[in-house]
């Protein structure tokens, strides 16, 4: 099994436009990546995780169903929330599973339901840093104040 690592990076400039693919990120803590429109320190999803996995298995590319870091020798959706994750400098903290919406069946009708549980975990951003395409994944710790 790989290591778990970025394979593809993504960012979301506006509502129902579509993800801008990039090579390097910056995130900040308590905001989110740099460029993001989920970018805002009130939001537990500021970053969306999902894993390369789940997309083949969907059959869509990286960035189909608008997530921010997918990954690979990772399961994502194994993650409890409260779970933290070092990828370089950067650490983030898992917040929620990600419920698909409505707009996955617009990208491909049932899509959505093919989604369901498996779609990506949300995260904030507790530490910044610079984040890159093939940078592994550490799972660090499990923050005690998680419910």
């Amino acid at each position: 099994m790989p290591r778990p690592r970025i394979v593809s990076i993504q960012l979301c400039t506006g509502h129902r436009e579509p993800m801008r693919l990039v090579s390097t990120a910056t995130l900040r803590a308590g905001i989110g990546l740099d460029g993001d429109k989920h970018a805002v320190g009130s939001s537990k999803r500021q970053v969306l995780l999902a894993d390369r996995e789940c997309l083949d298995a969907v059959e869509v590319p990286p960035g189909t169903i608008k997530e921010n870091l997918t990954v690979e020798g990772l399961d994502v959706m194994g993650l409890e929330p409260g779970t933290r994750l070092r990828i370089g400098d950067a650490l983030l903290e898992i917040t929620s599973v990600c419920e698909p919406c409505f707009r996955m069946d617009e990208i491909r009708f049932g899509l959505r339901a093919e989604l369901e549980g498996r779609r990506g975990m949300n995260s904030t951003v507790i530490l910044g840093g610079t984040i890159a395409v093939g940078d592994e994944i550490l799972i660090e710790e499990r923050a005690e104040a998680a419910s």
